[in-house]
């Protein structure tokens, strides 16, 4: 078993001991959907790809892609971004 693999399973279970929710201390995406019009991603690794259609943010758990119509970055911050406009679909990967 890889190193990250143990070390990610360690902090799991400190997580879960402790309380403590996944997004401190495992450095996961918070994503928070607000009726189909507004997205905030906490907790991201900068922005891959930006278009009215497609938005591709980076995380620790791969690319979050946003997919819809009239996409605008609303708020860029080193802690959360603010994604308005018609969302379609949210999904991670990267390989289309």
């Amino acid at each position: 078993m890889a190193w990250r693999d143990l070390s990610k399973r360690f902090k799991q279970q400190v997580s879960d001991f402790l309380e403590i929710p996944g997004d401190i201390i495992l450095d996961l995406p918070k994503i928070t959907l607000m009726g189909g019009l507004q997205l905030v991603v906490e907790n991201h690794r900068g922005i891959l790809k930006y278009s009215a259609e497609e938005i591709r943010i980076n995380t620790a758990e791969g690319e979050l892609i946003v997919k819809g119509g009239d996409l605008r970055l609303r708020s860029v911050l080193p802690e959360e971004i603010l994604v308005e406009g018609k969302i379609k679909s949210i999904a991670f990967g990267g390989d289309d």
